[in-house]
């Protein structure tokens, strides 16, 4: 076993901080920020859209909510809710609620997330995570899993979209629960849930 020495502890420390470069253009320092929990604010995320361009998650008080999706396009279950998610989008991006769809999947590129979000009717964009960073701040470990962030900046609901794959046998609608506890300023009575999925394909 190797001895754990300050040097090593620091060589640790700097890889972890090391961001991304894209098009010559370095990523915001967000993503070398604390792991997301429900008593920190979240900062803004550093992601890249389907055409590989740089854009920043942020601006939580221009919606009531922000409902962030970790999504895949391979992924059997992930595919099993892309109606589910699609129609929730339809029916609360109207009451003022943000939804985004993040891929982490290092197998799955920008034109086959492209493809499959416009075969499924996905309304909201789903932007790419390089090097599975957001994945890991938010400690999200399958496909789907939703975050659901308020205006302020804090994790309010993390977990499931409902209880079971099969859309016929579902019986608790917990993202739907947590989005109208939201609309209607009440607190969300169950603000976390065990998300189940396939596992996000990380590079490291």
């Amino acid at each position: 076993m190797k001895k754990f020495t300050p040097l090593l502890a620091a060589a640790i420390v700097g890889l972890g901080a090391t961001g991304f470069a894209l098009r010559g253009q370095s990523a915001p320092q967000s993503n070398a920020a604390p792991t997301v929990s429900f008593d920190a604010k979240i900062a803004p995320l550093a992601l890249v859209d389907t055409a590989g361009k740089a854009v920043t998650v942020g601006d939580w008080d221009k919606s009531k909510a922000t409902v962030l999706m970790f999504v895949a396009t391979k992924c059997p279950i992930s595919n099993d809710y892309n109606a589910r998610m699609a129609s929730l989008a339809k029916t609360y991006t109207p009451k003022g609620i943000r939804f985004i769809g993040i891929n982490s999947n290092k197998a799955e590129n920008g034109a086959e997330v492209a493809g499959h979000a416009k075969e499924n009717g996905f309304s909201f964009a789903v932007l790419k995570d390089p090097k599975n960073m957001i994945a890991d701040r938010f400690g999200a470990r399958v496909t789907p899993e939703v975050y659901v962030v308020s205006p302020s900046g804090d994790l309010i609901y993390r977990g499931r979209i409902d209880n079971s794959q099969r859309e016929e046998n579902v019986k608790e609608k917990s993202l739907q629960n947590a989005l109208d506890a939201v609309l209607s300023g009440k607190t969300i009575a169950e603000k976390e849930t065990r998300a189940f999925g396939c596992s996000i394909k990380r590079e490291n």
